[in-house]
């Protein structure tokens, strides 16, 4: 497998872990004594996902940087 779609693959099942994450610290936040450590677990998933995110935010661009590259080593 191609490591772009493995990060891809991977930010994919970041966002339901984050989904996931968020939903259950909302649910155990409402109740009547809630533990106030719950309300970090969704920062691991989201701090992995900016991660991920940057990685494919910046595919384009080194794509398009690689490609002047060789362009230029043909020439």
């Amino acid at each position: 497998m191609n490591w772009n779609k493995r990060v891809r693959q991977v930010h994919r099942w970041l966002s339901i872990a984050f989904t996931v994450t968020v939903v259950a610290t909302t649910v155990a936040l409402l109740q009547e004594e809630p533990a106030i450590w719950v309300s970090y677990t969704p920062l691991l998933p989201l701090a992995l996902l900016l991660l991920t995110g940057l990685y494919l935010f910046a595919l384009p661009y080194a794509a398009k940087r690689n490609g002047r590259r060789r362009a230029a080593r043909a020439n």
